[in-house]
């Protein structure tokens, strides 16, 4: 596996050479320095530690700060495992990590934290229709949820059952993005479609 952390700048969209209009999020990927390297003999496994964005000195224990002057780096904000890494990333303690790692055509998939949307329905969550129409003598039944289960026999709500609640701030996995462009002068990686999370929000792309 190969992979980088980066930051998501928003979304746009680009003329490819057949003239086909894409549109891409743009992903500030790196530059990641590689703070630990894991090894079957010593760690029981294979791994590539890396991390990213600055973090103030004073705010950052101690231990990671001894952890972060190994790799001969500044304390970072961000750190992930890259498990059994692709041959052609191999890096010692302390190299930098860039977008070049990807090439452009190539599919990536994008890890992140979905967008919040704190308590909500089951029209928004689960897309129901909801129980009937304004007619008919019911009243605010629109977007109701309808039954949840039966009386004296189960006598109690079945587990998983869909209901109203927390909505989204989740781990999300999207696949299969294509890499249309990359800028290496200011890391930024173009992947078509969209990806999770807010302006801002930390991603991770691996292959």
């Amino acid at each position: 596996m190969k992979g980088i952390i980066g930051k998501k700048i928003g979304m746009t969209s680009i003329f490819e050479p057949n003239g086909k209009q894409t549109a891409c999020t743009i992903i500030e990927a790196g530059p990641c320095v590689v703070t630990q390297v894991k090894t079957a003999d010593t760690d029981g496994y294979q791994a590539l530690q890396i991390a990213f964005g600055d973090r103030k000195e004073k705010n950052t224990p101690k231990a990671l700060r001894q952890h972060f002057s190994k790799a001969g780096t500044a304390p970072k904000r961000i750190v992930r495992e890259l498990r059994n890494p692709d041959s052609s990333i191999e890096k010692a303690l302390g190299e930098a990590l860039t977008c070049e790692i990807f090439a452009e055509g190539e599919k990536v998939d994008v890890v992140g934290t979905s967008k919040g949307k704190g308590f909500q329905g089951v029209v928004k969550r689960h897309g129901f229709s909801g129980v009937g129409e304004s007619s008919h003598g019911q009243h605010d039944r629109q977007r109701a949820p309808g039954s949840v289960g039966g009386s004296s026999f189960p006598s109690r709500v079945f587990k998983g059952m869909r209901m109203a609640g927390q909505m989204g701030a989740e781990r999300v996995k999207v696949k299969g993005l294509r890499v249309v462009k990359i800028f290496p002068d200011k890391n930024y990686i173009l992947v078509s479609g969209s990806v999770p999370g807010h302006i801002g929000s930390i991603v991770l792309i691996q292959n």
